[in-house]
């Protein structure tokens, strides 16, 4: 058989329309994920360093692709939702894992079988992959068949699996490889090597000399000498003598080979194409799942979201940023949490407050939670109240272009126009510090025209700025203030509260402009 004859090419098997199952990620909606691509404002929201720690180490699976791919539709959401409360349950995870365990040696052994230039090698790597895959398959349906589960998701992929196991084609796989592999244990020969001359021949009961040579050096073996061996790699494949012997066996068996070489025929792309889907997309609840319990060990929580796609009355407790919440847990830090909530006719939060107090990093968290949520995931938060946007937009600063011939002030506001442009009421926009390029009478004009297009168009919006004017437009805006301790000003408490604004804001960034707010005068001052 050639290389290419062997190659894992995965089937739809015919299982009865009884067990039908799409997906453990999209249920029975179909999801092309062909063009899935970074979100323009991942970087911003650093949901790009969010994803990357989420699913390192399994770059095999591809699963950036389904963190680029949100939802609208309430019910896939809670689908997924679902299927991640039955994932706390610690036997069915395990039993996951092994599928998946057992689903990637399988993978390798196929590779192995590419890389072979003999036959009998290829295809008894063949065989051994197919009986992984058999054994991986079994032993997942007996471990769903025992176990109470909840999620519309895993009850229909019990089904599938349950029709796949026990349907004519696994039966024939299962069957053919426990025969062929019996029929290849039963293969004797004898090999006689003498000076450069190998032959190869029947056993007939000749005298095996493997006890007394492992007699003869097992002193060797227990001594407790160094060893002073180099280690010779195993590339895993026979050389030219090995694949002559393996010949001329075949020659001596050849009802066993020619088993062997009908079942490779037979069973090319054994692996059933639902299940190979099942077991890339689960990995996306795997990853995020370890990734949260490392966080919640450091003390964060999360909570599964009630989401709308209608409502915008939203609200969140003890919400936290997801990255940085990773990079703090690896240091040994904690991150502040913060709560938010935006009922009736509130729409926009518009947060103001001292520099490096939090800002920031809230508007990054109100972003990162919505996006969340649309993906189907825990959220960090002990409890919340989330919209499904049709899109997310943010507004951060950037350097200056000096490519664009545009000033800062110009860029930004063609920036902001892109935004407004196609925002719809479904979308959320973030916008973090803008127009603190102009005065401020330009700042208050301007941004006051950008939030009246936001309240306007009707959708959700978090605003940090140090004009204070803003926080003031009307029934839709709600001031949120980053604190400090009234003792010392110079401290930062990272916690934003729901308050007017107390007016230090726009004052704190004109005296840290000219080098005369307190952490510059006290530094003047000590030398």
């Amino acid at each position: 058989m050639g290389t290419d004859r062997l190659a894992l090419q995965p089937q739809r098997t015919d299982v009865p329309a009884t067990a039908a199952f799409r997906s453990i990620l999209f249920g029975a909606a179909d999801a092309d994920l062909t063009d899935a691509a970074e979100p323009p404002f991942f970087v911003d929201l650093n949901l790009d360093q969010a994803v990357e720690s989420i699913v390192a180490g399994r770059d095999e699976y591809d699963l950036e692709p389904f963190f680029y791919t949100p939802l609208r539709d309430e019910d896939t959401v809670v689908y997924r939702q679902e299927v991640f409360r039955d994932l706390e349950t610690e036997a069915l995870r395990a039993a996951v894992r092994a599928f998946a365990q057992a689903m990637q040696r399988t993978r390798q052994y196929l590779a192995l079988v590419q890389k072979q230039h003999y036959t009998p090698e290829r295809e008894r790597w063949f065989l051994d992959a197919a009986e992984i895959y058999s054994e991986a398959v079994r032993s997942l349906a007996d471990s769903l068949g025992e176990l109470e589960l909840d999620s519309r998701g895993f009850n229909g992929f019990r089904r599938y699996l349950s029709g796949y196991a026990t349907s004519e084609q696994f039966g024939s796989l299962t069957t053919e490889a426990r025969t062929v592999r019996a029929g290849l244990d039963r293969v004797r020969y004898t090999l006689r090597i003498r000076g450069g001359r190998v032959t190869v021949s029947g056993y007939h009961d000749e005298r095996d000399y493997t006890v007394e040579v492992e007699e003869t050096f097992a002193r060797f073996r227990e001594s407790t000498a160094a060893s002073h061996r180099v280690e010779v790699p195993d590339s895993g494949s026979m050389d030219h003598v090995e694949a002559r012997i393996a010949q001329l066996v075949a020659r001596l068996h050849p009802e066993a080979f020619a088993a062997l070489d009908r079942f490779c025929e037979r069973h090319q792309g054994f692996c059933d194409r639902g299940l190979v889907t099942f077991d890339r997309e689960i990995q996306f609840y795997l990853a995020y799942i370890e990734h949260s319990e490392r966080l919640t060990r450091a003390g964060a929580m999360f909570c599964y979201p009630t989401v709308s796609a209608r409502s915008k009355e939203i609200a969140a407790d003890d919400a936290f940023d997801l990255a940085l919440a990773a990079k703090l847990s690896g240091e040994g830090g904690t991150v502040v949490s913060n709560d938010f909530v935006l009922a009736g006719a509130e729409r926009i939060l518009v947060v103001t407050g001292p520099n490096q107090g939090g800002k920031t990093t809230f508007a990054r968290m109100f972003g990162q939670l919505h996006y969340l949520a649309g993906l189907g995931l825990p959220v960090p938060g002990s409890r919340a109240q989330l919209f499904l946007p049709d899109r997310i937009f943010t507004h951060f600063e950037r350097q200056e272009d000096i490519t664009t011939l545009r000033g800062k002030l110009d860029d930004e506001l063609v920036r902001m126009r892109d935004i407004l442009e196609p925002a719809t009421a479904a979308s959320v926009v973030v916008i973090n510090e803008i127009f603190a390029s102009t005065t401020l009478a330009d700042a208050v004009q301007l941004g006051q025209d950008v939030l009246r297009r936001i309240v306007d168009l009707g959708c959700l919006a978090v605003c940090v700025t140090f004009v204070d004017e803003l926080t003031t437009l009307g029934e839709a805006t709600v001031s949120m203030v980053a604190t400090v301790p009234p003792e010392d000003p110079s401290r930062r408490t990272f916690k934003v509260v729901r308050k007017p604004a107390d007016g230090r804001a726009y004052a704190w960034a004109i005296a840290e402009k000219y080098g005369v707010s307190y952490e510059r005068l006290k530094g003047r001052i000590s030398r």
